[in-house]
């Protein structure tokens, strides 16, 4: 009986791998069409596209004013920390919009849940601005202001 079990349990994984590997043609479709399309874009640049080497062609693009200086500037480090905390609190905007569709669904552990996460963004921010990484001054106008 279970050697019978065994063929009969192997012919039903056969049949559902046969029908998965039946549904897998669309993406191959996608993605040969996806392929060639990217090919046949690259093609067409190299073909259609400009082939001469001007003077200013290397030249970096400065809306059509002539480049004064290097390209390679120093930013100071206080620019990327602002992009930081922009991109992180913004993700956390996506956190809580999602909460906001599911709502009703969450219930009180979901309100709960919502308010400790809000409250440890609020515990950074106010952490991050005590240790003075929102200044943009410097410290002459911050005496100013105090």
């Amino acid at each position: 009986m279970k050697f019978w079990t065994f063929i009969s349990l192997r012919r039903q994984v056969l049949e559902l791998q046969t029908m998965q590997g039946d549904n897998l043609w669309p993406l191959a479709v996608y993605v040969a069409a996806v392929l060639l399309l990217a090919v046949t874009m690259i093609g067409l640049s190299y073909v259609v596209g400009e082939k001469h080497m001007g003077r200013s062609t290397g030249e970096p693009y400065e809306s059509g004013l002539m480049p004064t200086g290097a390209a390679w500037i120093r930013f100071d480090v206080k620019y990327y920390l602002i992009a930081m905390f922009f991109v992180i609190f913004d993700l956390e905007s996506i956190f809580i919009f999602a909460w906001a569709v599911a709502v009703r669904e969450a219930g009180w552990s979901g309100y709960l849940a919502i308010v400790i996460f809000i409250g440890i963004l609020m515990a950074a921010l106010f952490y991050l601005w005590r240790m003075g990484a929102l200044d943009w001054g410097t410290l002459k106008q911050k005496r100013r202001i105090l």
